[in-house]
Formats: C-alpha cells, sequence, structure tokens
C-alpha cells in the first residue's frame, strides 16, 4: 500500500535566488591539466569553458546559443575578455609564491565572482573572491566596498585597492547592474531547463532492520530543496541526520535524510513522516515512516514482519511479566519493585 501522500503544511516556501558565477583557475605544476581555465554557470548549471589548451570560450548548453542573435560576435568577445586574464594570472602565481616564501612545487590562484537575485523580493548580492592553494586570500565587501583581508600575504593587497575608488565602484556597477542584466538575459535563453520544476520519486531505504532509515528523493530541479523528518507535525532535530544535495547525470538532483529508529517503539513509527519542499511549490511531497514500503538490501527480510514480530514478543514478554507479578502479588505481597594579490592587474569582468 502506497503512504506517499501530498499534503499542504502551514509553512513558508523559500524565494526562489538566481546566480550567474564565473571561476577562474590559473595554475602551476599540475601535469595534464590546463594551466588557464575558465567556467561560468547559470543556477549551478554550467553555461561556458574557455581553457589555455582550446583558447576559445564554447558553449555548454544548446540555449545558449541563443546568445548570438542578439550579438553575433558574443564568443569571440568572451574569448577575448576570458583569455585577457592569463599572463596577469601567471605573474600572481610568482608574486604569491614569494609572499608565502615558497619555491616549487603544485600552485593555484582562483578567482570567483558573480551575482545573486531574488526574483521574488528583487533583492541582489554579489562578490569578488580570490583564493590561493585551496585557502581564502582577499575578497570584495559589496556593502562597504572594501577589501577583506584574512590572511596577512593579503593585506599588501587591500592596501593597494582599497583607495582605488573607480575600480570599487566599477566593481559594484558590475555585481548589481551588468551581472543582473545578463543573468535574466540567459535565464530567458534557458528558461526551458533552468526555470522548470521537477518533483522527485522519494523512497525509504534501509540496510537492515538495525540501520536508519534513508529517505531519499531523486531527480527533482531546481535544487531549492528541504529534506527533514518530522513526528506529530513537529520537525525532528535530535535523530536525524542530513545529507548533501547531488547532480544526477540528467541535470536533476537527489537528496536523502536519515532517521535514526533505534530508540523509536514499533508502535510510534507511524507517527513519524518525511517532507520533501520544493522552492516554489507550494504542495510538500510527505512519506510515512511505514514498514511495509521500506526498500532493504536483505531480500529475505520482511522488514513489517520483523516489526510484528517484535511488537508481539514486546506483547507477550509484558504479558508474562503481568502474570509474574500477579502471581507475586497473590503469594508473597506486591511491592512495586550534541587574493590573489590577485592580479596585480586588473581583472576584466566578462558578461
Amino acid at each position: 500500500m502506497e503512504f506517499i501522500l501530498l499534503l499542504l503544511f502551514c509553512h513558508v516556501a523559500s524565494p526562489v535566488t538566481h546566480s550567474l558565477k564565473y571561476f577562474y583557475t590559473a595554475s602551476s605544476g599540475v601535469p595534464n591539466f590546463p594551466e588557464y581555465v575558465v567556467v561560468g554557470f547559470v543556477d549551478e548549471v554550467q553555461i561556458t569553458h574557455c581553457d589555455s589548451n582550446t583558447k576559445r570560450n564554447e558553449p555548454k548548453q544548446d540555449w545558449m546559443n541563443k546568445v548570438t542573435a542578439d550579438d553575433p560576435q558574443y564568443w569571440e568577445t568572451q574569448t577575448g575578455i576570458f583569455m585577457g586574464g592569463q599572463q596577469g594570472s601567471k605573474v600572481d602565481i610568482d608574486t604569491l609564491k614569494q609572499r608565502f616564501n615558497q619555491t616549487g612545487g603544485v600552485h593555484i590562484v582562483q578567482l570567483m565572482y558573480g551575482c545573486e537575485w531574488n526574483n521574488e523580493t528583487g533583492d541582489i548580492n554579489g562578490n569578488f573572491q580570490y583564493g590561493y592553494d585551496g585557502e581564502d586570500l582577499i575578497a570584495f565587501d559589496l556593502k562597504t566596498q572594501t577589501w577583506i583581508a584574512p590572511t596577512p600575504q593579503a593585506v599588501i593587497t587591500k592596501q593597494r585597492w582599497d583607495p582605488n575608488k573607480a575600480n570599487s565602484a566599477y566593481r559594484k556597477n558590475y555585481l548589481t547592474k551588468d551581472c543582473i542584466d545578463w543573468l535574466k538575459k540567459y535565464l530567458d535563453y534557458g528558461k526551458g531547463t533552468l526555470q522548470r520544476t521537477v518533483l522527485p520519486s522519494v523512497s525509504l531505504l534501509q540496510k537492515s532492520p538495525s540501520s536508519p532509515v534513508s529517505c531519499h528523493a531523486t531527480g527533482f530541479y531546481p535544487d531549492k530543496v528541504m529534506l527533514f523528518w518530522m513526528r506529530d507535525l513537529e520537525e525532528v532535530h535530535d535523530l536525524m541526520d542530513q545529507g548533501e544535495i547531488l547532480p544526477n547525470h540528467d541535470g536533476t538532483f537527489q537528496t536523502s535524510v536519515q532517521l535514526d529508529v533505534s530508540s523509536v517503539k514499533p508502535e510510534d513509527w507511524g507517527k513519524y513522516e518525511c517532507v520533501f519542499q520544493l522552492s516554489g511549490v507550494k504542495e510538500d511531497i510527505v512519506t510515512k515512516l511505514d514498514p511495509a514500503v521500506i526498500k532493504t538490501n536483505n531480500p529475505g527480510i520482511n522488514t513489517a514482519l520483523v516489526i510484528g514480530v517484535v511488537a508481539g514478543l514486546l506483547l507477550l514478554l509484558a504479558i508474562c511479566i503481568a502474570g509474574v507479578f500477579i502471581w507475586r502479588r497473590n503469594n508473597n505481597g506486591f511491592r512495586p519493585a550534541n587574493t590573489s594579490e590577485t592580479s596585480s592587474t586588473e581583472v576584466v569582468s566578462p558578461n
């Protein structure tokens, strides 16, 4: 019997926030890998790729080719912008190696920048953030239009960049206007893919009768979801283990949340349910914690039968204990017994 229901709960759906992000990666000493790579993402979906081997910016989604209808030179222009920072990135690596007292080895400079736009509230946010060898180096604070340097080696860059008010104003304008304008264009080009809503398939999984029960949702889009366990319409916190949201090969996503049932009494299982919420969708997908619908890795073991047997044994044990207490009472009396300085050269932001 299927116990997956569509119910409406009193909750506020998360606003829909869209994003446009670019990632620059410059490296030295990494074999069989391009020294310079630039990739672009809209709503975590890759839209472009450019590297020092191909020396060309190329679309990663078919709908991105629509951009040439408005700008026939788009791809050539973007290639020039993306590749324009390659030489500067080599200087950055050499400079940072000196600052960190390093010589050879593998070293990586990264730049991540982009913007976010909430299509319900109109709220806008954005950032430029640099990293070196996997650690934060320096970041642009959009509100104060100053740079944050979490490491001593980046302080000299902050001291050079903070006084440059024109550059700070340019970055703010890009993040709050140009980037948002392009984000909206890309969302329109790819609306059939990016703005679709796909509900998931939800299953209850359990390795063995003593293992946690995993509520697994897969095939949903977008990735702005909440998945959690509830008991008597109240969210369970102490028995849950939240999993990450992971991509599927078809562009959809999957996630899971586990419930430790070792301390849940068999007669209380019916009080628990797994709730899936997808941003923009008012109805929740609710899956009752029912042994009859749990999929297990032990095909020879029927979870419902195990629960029934346990409940039966507990009842039998209770009857036996009661009988012993009555016998004792009748015979003996009853007693309740827890940036890179990055670019010394300025990075020119692409669209």
